[in-house]
């Protein structure tokens, strides 16, 4: 199976756990790793559009390593905003994670998707069949709609968004069914 999540932001102060309903980042960040292993099993492929670790108050990017470590799966890891050359070290020290790119496509059941952390536009407009469209799954936005601006063409698949769960690509085709035929 195939899931896809972004904007773990393991460890990342109250910016982040607060508005997630969280009230420390120990809470937020055990929470996402039940909701992850109770999902995800160590066959499966999930793509991280970005922004995984941070720097605790009390805590180094080590331990959130540490957590990343005991996430299940096999991890595709596209760079967002806040993932340095420092992060970049670890990452490529981490067994799970077994590709980190700036940015991917993705083939599924016949069609192509966009992996990005920020929102893409993908699609030129005068296109009139779906079919042919390239559609983007990001993150970043830290927003609970799943559409961009409602358009059809540009997913967000945030832990925000999805209930702090990585969600599958199964699931998402069937959101952007919802909306059209692809």
């Amino acid at each position: 199976m195939i899931y896809l999540t972004s904007d773990l932001h393991l460890y990342h102060k109250s910016f982040i756990y607060e508005p997630r309903g969280f009230k420390s980042a120990e809470e937020m960040n055990a929470t996402i790793e039940k909701n992850w292993n109770e999902i995800v099993t160590d066959d499966d492929d999930v793509y991280i559009l970005g922004d995984l670790i941070f720097k605790g108050e009390n805590n180094s990017l080590d331990d959130a390593m540490t957590i990343v470590s005991r996430l299940k799966g096999k991890k595709h890891l596209i760079l967002g905003n806040h993932d340095g050359s420092m992060k970049i070290g670890l990452y490529k020290k981490e067994p799970s994670i077994v590709e980190i790119e700036g940015a991917k496509y993705l083939w599924y059941k016949s069609h192509q998707y966009y992996l990005s952390h920020f929102p893409s536009i993908t699609v030129d407009m005068e296109v009139e069949k779906p079919k042919d469209w390239i559609i983007n799954f990001f993150g970043h936005t830290h927003k609970k709609e799943k559409f961009y601006n409602g358009l059809p063409f540009m997913y967000n698949v945030s832990l925000d968004a999805h209930d702090n769960r990585p969600v599958s690509i199964d699931e998402v085709i069937k959101d952007i069914k919802g909306k059209l035929t692809i």
